[in-house]
Order: structure tokens, then C-alpha cells, then sequence
């Protein structure tokens, strides 16, 4: 016992200075003492804020307060979390891997034309290609045929000239 306490103040001390001040202050309930309540067990900082990373409503004025920890916060110390090993231990937040992949699961890209039957929208030239090309191939096959009049009416009594 005593020695799984000392592997864990040495795991603690390999944190960095944020990281480290970040669970002092907001510990999680999986490494509180064994039998203490996690309710009545809470830091000053905890009881201001239960999760620093979600805003709070102030209970009589009703309210909103931003998080304590902007996103750009956040995502530093998730970052951090997730280099050292300890990415389970923050509280909630959208930055956790977790959350994004879920919410990557949920939404798809989100660009359009990437879903089921749907096509990306691409420039006007892009879009036209097939069908010009498909036309020019049919006037290449007519050609000689085209030739063949050509040579019969002459230039004088020919009325098929582009428009």
C-alpha cells in the first residue's frame, strides 16, 4: 500500500507545474482517499465551480458566468493531459478526444457533398466538362458526314454555319 502511494506522488511530481496545479485544485473522485465522499470532499475551487471548463449560472441572479478555462486553456491542457498519460482524469470538456471523435461519429464532415447521392459543387468549368466533352465527341463522329455535305452543297448554299 505504501508503496503504491509513493508511484503515485512520484507520477504526480512528473506532471508539469500546470497540469499538476490544475488536479490539485480540481482533484477527480478517482483519486481521493479511499472512503472519503466526493461531495463533501471538495476544494475551495470546487465548490466556486464543479467543472472549471462548462460556464455556470449564478443561483440567484440567474446569470451566465464564462468557464474558468478558456478553450484555448482547455485545449492546452488536454493536450498536456494526453502527452502524460492522464487525459481521464480532467473533468468534461468539448477538447477531450474523446468528445470530438464522438461528435466527428455524429455530425460526419460537414462538408457538402460528401453524404449519401450528393456531389461537391465544384467550379462552373468543373460541373460542364462531362456533358462538353460528350458533345464535341458526337460532332467528331458526325464529321465526315458534315465533310460529305459540305462538298456537295458548297459554300454558297450552306446554312448550317455556328451561331
Amino acid at each position: 500500500m505504501a508503496a503504491t502511494v509513493k508511484q503515485h506522488v512520484q507520477l504526480a511530481l512528473s506532471l508539469p507545474p500546470r497540469l499538476r496545479t490544475f488536479l490539485a485544485r480540481y482533484p477527480p473522485a478517482s483519486i481521493l482517499p479511499a472512503g472519503a465522499d466526493p461531495e463533501t470532499h471538495k476544494t475551495p475551487y470546487q465548490e466556486e465551480s464543479p467543472n472549471p471548463f462548462m460556464p455556470t449560472k449564478h443561483p440567484i441572479t440567474g446569470k451566465w458566468h464564462n468557464p474558468k478555462y478558456s478553450l484555448r486553456r482547455q485545449a492546452e491542457l488536454v493536450k498536456l493531459a494526453q502527452e502524460n498519460g492522464v487525459e481521464e482524469l480532467l473533468p468534461f470538456t468539448r477538447k477531450l478526444n474523446e468528445e470530438k471523435l464522438r461528435k466527428r461519429v455524429e455530425l460526419g464532415l460537414r462538408v457538402k457533398g460528401t453524404g449519401v447521392g450528393e456531389k461537391v459543387k465544384g467550379h462552373k468549368h468543373e460541373r460542364t466538362l462531362v456533358a462538353k466533352m460528350e458533345k464535341r465527341r458526337e460532332a467528331m463522329l458526325a464529321m465526315p458526314d458534315l465533310i460529305r455535305e459540305w462538298k456537295k452543297v458548297g459554300k454558297r448554299n450552306w446554312t448550317k454555319f455556328p451561331k
